[in-house]
């Protein structure tokens, strides 16, 4: 997948890549095995541990994930009304809220303040990523409207193949 980071989220990930693998894993215990076989000491990894979906609906066509922080952590009320906008998006085949973890041998200079305020779009994909990237860009000025301002932190393209 391709990862384009937000100008924000740039000074927390210093050895970001441009091209990253998405794995997902239900026992936490699986990822330590993955990570020491894999894991090249000079480049970032990263893992977004999600709570449990405030949403989710089945889709054909996963094809682009745009995580987002708040700056603010929200009580029951706020997270309601963001899971309330956000549903009524068709493309979104999941929103969930969950906490970013570095996995690196060495620690970042920067610490990322907003680690715990971590919000995932699942969408499926349209035509462009570029088309999926504007819906995400809509989705997030709907919920600003609410009043809970949601900033870009990393958007994820999921390739086909890789180029």
């Amino acid at each position: 997948m391709a990862a384009t980071f937000s100008n924000e989220s740039l000074p927390y990930f210093p050895n970001r890549a441009n091209h990253y693998i998405l794995m997902s894993f239900s026992d936490t215990t699986e990822i330590s095995d993955v990570m020491s076989h894999s894991q090249n000491p000079y480049k970032l990894s990263f893992m977004f541990n999600l709570g449990a979906a405030l949403f989710e609906r089945e889709v054909m066509n996963l094809k682009y994930i745009s995580m987002y922080f708040t700056r603010y952590s929200y009580g029951d009320a706020e997270i309601a009304d963001i899971a309330n906008i956000i549903a009524r998006r068709e493309k979104v085949r999941r929103l969930g809220l969950g906490c970013l973890q570095f996995l690196t041998p060495e620690q970042p200079k920067f610490t990322f303040p907003y680690s715990k305020n971590v919000v995932l779009l699942e969408v499926e994909g349209e035509k462009t990523h570029q088309s999926d990237q504007k819906y995400c860009e809509k989705t997030r000025r709907d919920v600003a409207r609410k009043g809970i301002p949601l900033t870009n932190l990393i958007s994820l393209s999921i390739l086909d193949r890789m180029k």
